[in-house]
């Protein structure tokens, strides 16, 4: 939560922005990715001296000096300018032009450009060196910091108290600078002896040679995040005893970015006493401490696990490396290529694969000259697909007795239209007239004029009216100008055009529905 939370403008670019800022990396996929990294260098050196904007001349005695001093330097780097217009166009540098340099006319008339790191241009760079100059050996959990957590605490809550808003800003910043570095070490180290239990069949005597400091190191960090984690979420329940909203809008109050509005300022010292709250305070969940305590035991586990299995294979003289040697001979030593296959497929598990095909229900919509991957997909049964097998209709079943249930549905059918010829003997009775109907006369009225409707035909270019009937009474639409109007229960319906008639099935039309 709390890296996530630290990362919450990353995740909130769109598209758009991610790739201008992946942009920035291209330099990194050049062919000659070496020379770039060279002159970003020579920029950063410059930068260090405070030489903020550099000309090519510069670029070129920096990485003269540099040549000196590293042997990985390219020995000439041709077209400088071009490598410097190439960074500009990624978004890398600032390309400007600088009219003072020129000591001469013929010089003024050229182009003197000079160049400078983009804000996140730098940013790249130094992400690109922090890669580079990474070391697997520089993993640690830092049980350290635990007394500093503790210390910046209790004075942000005595600084609350006092009403200091500036001591309120340094122990934050200082809280939030503490909490990330610990949250990207304990990340590191756990990746780390991920891949140290990886590695070990390799080189299982590096893993014996740091194995008793590892797990020193772990229990050490154990111990003292056990001591410490009680205490440290007291601290956090007394500071949010002294009024949380307070302390944030004091430090928003003093907060020394000026690009940025009151609301995001404090919410980004919201976003940051969050992460800082989710490390110890447990709230409705396990807090990120304790996760991290059971990631370390986890990790003692595994490591205790693989010492066993180490010392075992080393006493038995068969590991890893040795399974393999032998399979290799074993395999060399079969009688044919079908034997080592088969030998392979049982040592690794190996299956041929099972296609599956089947014929499409209409195929003639899909044309022969369709390939494979753009014809669309049938159905497969379950038993074609794991036992290979096509699926039958197998035995013929017995014949359920079902006359209870079919007892039942002619009830049902029986009770429903008996209740609605009742309410089509009294919608005949009543007609239409001004009344409302209910929801069984409503029905049977739709149902008619529904069938009335479909039934009318086109004669002489004019659409006469139509009729349908049940064996209660009839209905016909009679073309009229002023249209029709049916109340009911849910609303008015309207026939406009129509009009409708309603009669009985022996002795014909009876009552008449005007608009």
């Amino acid at each position: 939560m709390a890296m996530i939370n630290s990362q919450a403008g990353a995740f909130d670019l769109d598209a758009l922005a991610v790739s201008d800022r992946f942009r920035l990396f291209g330099f990194t996929r050049r062919d000659d990715y070496v020379a770039y990294l060279w002159v970003l260098r020579a920029l950063d050196w410059l930068r260090a001296a405070h030489v903020a904007q550099a000309h090519t001349d510069d670029v070129a005695g920096v990485l003269a000096e540099l040549a000196v001093a590293y042997d990985t330097v390219p020995g000439n780097l041709t077209s400088l300018r071009g490598r410097l217009d190439s960074l500009a166009d990624d978004g890398v540098l600032h390309r400007l032009e600088d009219a003072s340099r020129a000591g001469s006319l013929a010089r003024y008339r050229n182009r003197q450009s000079v160049y400078q790191f983009s804000e996140l241009g730098h940013r790249a760079y130094t992400a690109v060196e922090g890669v580079l100059a990474a070391r697997v050996e520089d993993a640690n959990l830092s049980r350290l910091v635990f007394s500093d957590i503790l210390r910046d605490l209790h004075g942000l809550a005595e600084a609350n108290l006092a009403a200091d808003g500036e001591e309120i800003a340094r122990r934050l910043t200082s809280l939030d600078r503490v909490m990330d570095d610990m949250a990207r070490r304990s990340a590191r180290f756990h990746l780390t002896l991920g891949d140290i239990t990886r590695s070990t069949d390799a080189s299982p005597e590096t893993f014996l040679r740091y194995k008793h400091a590892l797990l020193a190191h772990m229990s050490d960090f154990m111990v003292e995040l056990d001591r410490y984690l009680p205490r440290l979420a007291a601290a956090v329940a007394r500071v949010e005893s002294t009024g949380i909203s307070t302390l944030l809008n004091r430090a928003a109050e003093v907060d020394e970015r000026p690009l940025m509005r009151h609301d995001e300022v404090l919410d980004d010292w919201q976003r940051r006493w969050a992460a800082v709250r989710a490390w110890f305070s447990a709230g409705s969940g396990e807090s990120r401490a304790a996760e991290l305590a059971a990631a370390t035991r986890a990790g003692v586990s595994s490591v205790i696990a693989l010492l066993r299995q180490i010392t075992e294979a080393q006493r038995s003289g068969v590991n890893r490396a040795t399974q393999l040697r032998y399979l290799a001979a074993w395999t060399v030593s079969t009688a044919g290529e079908d034997a080592a296959h088969a030998l392979m497929g049982a040592a690794f598990g190996l299956r041929s694969a099972r296609h599956l095909g089947g014929v499409h229900e209409d195929s003639e919509l899909i044309s022969p000259r369709l390939p494979w991957a753009d014809a669309p997909g049938i159905e497969i049964s379950v038993t074609l697909f794991r036992r290979g097998k096509a699926p039958t209709s197998g035995v013929p079943q017995r014949l359920q007795a079902a006359d209870g249930i079919r007892a039942e549905l002619r009830r049902r059918q029986a009770a429903r239209r008996a209740a609605e010829q009742a309410a089509a003997r009294e919608l005949l009775s009543a007609g239409l007239g001004d009344r409302v109907l209910d929801e069984g006369q409503t029905q049977v009225l739709l149902a008619l004029l529904t069938r009335a409707l479909e039934a009318r035909s086109v004669v002489a270019g004019r659409i006469t009216g139509g009729s349908d009937g049940n064996d209660v009474m009839t209905i016909r639409l009679v073309p009229s100008p002023h249209g029709s109007v049916i109340r009911t229960e849910h609303g008015v319906l309207h026939l406009p055009g129509l009009c409708l008639e309603l009669g009985s099935a022996r002795a014909g039309l009876l009552r008449r529905g005007d608009g």
